[in-house]
C-alpha cells in the first residue's frame, strides 16, 4: 500500500487480490451492489446511495462481465466527474477536461441498463491459460 492510498484504491487492490481469484470456482459467482466510488458511471441504489447498481460476474477466479445502471441524471454524473478530477489533481497534479457533449447527452438518456460480456476473457477459461495476454490476437505495449 502507497501511504496516500484512499479508501477506494485498498479496496480495488484487496478486491483484485485477495478476493476475485477465489470467485466462480464450481459455480458462476456474481459480486453485487458495488460501493458507488466504485461505479462511476452506475446509478446508486434506490434503498442507499453508498451503494451503486453494479455487477460482475466470475467463473474460475476469472471477470467475465460487467454490469450496471447507468446513471442518467447530467448533474449528478458532473459532480462525480469533478470529484474523480479532484483526485486525480492531488495524486497526479493534473486534470482533464470534462466531456460537455456527454453530459449533455445524459440529459435526455431514458433510463437504461447494460452488460459488458468479455470474449477474450471466455477464450481464457476455454484453453485455460492463467493470464488474459495468452489469448489475446495482438500484442498490447
Amino acid at each position: 500500500m502507497a501511504e496516500d492510498d484512499g479508501w477506494s484504491d485498498i479496496f480495488s487492490r484487496i478486491l483484485s487480490e485477495r478476493v476475485e481469484p477465489h470467485l466462480g470456482h464450481g459455480r458462476l459467482t456474481m459480486l453485487d451492489r458495488y460501493p458507488a466510488v466504485e461505479a462511476a458511471l452506475a446509478r446508486s441504489c434506490a434503498g442507499d446511495p453508498r451503494e451503486a447498481e453494479r455487477f460482475e460476474v466470475y467463473a474460475c477466479g476469472v471477470e467475465l462481465a460487467n454490469g450496471f445502471g447507468e446513471l442518467t441524471d447530467a448533474a449528478e454524473q458532473r459532480r462525480r466527474f469533478e470529484a474523480e478530477m479532484d483526485e486525480k489533481a492531488r495524486v497526479y497534479g493534473e486534470r482533464y477536461p470534462l466531456d460537455g457533449e456527454f453530459l449533455a447527452a445524459l440529459e435526455i438518456m431514458p433510463e437504461a441498463s447494460g452488460i459488458a460480456l468479455g470474449f477474450d476473457r471466455l477464450v481464457m477459461l476455454a484453453t485455460a491459460v492463467p493470464r488474459i495476454d495468452d489469448v489475446l490476437w495482438t500484442p498490447v505495449p
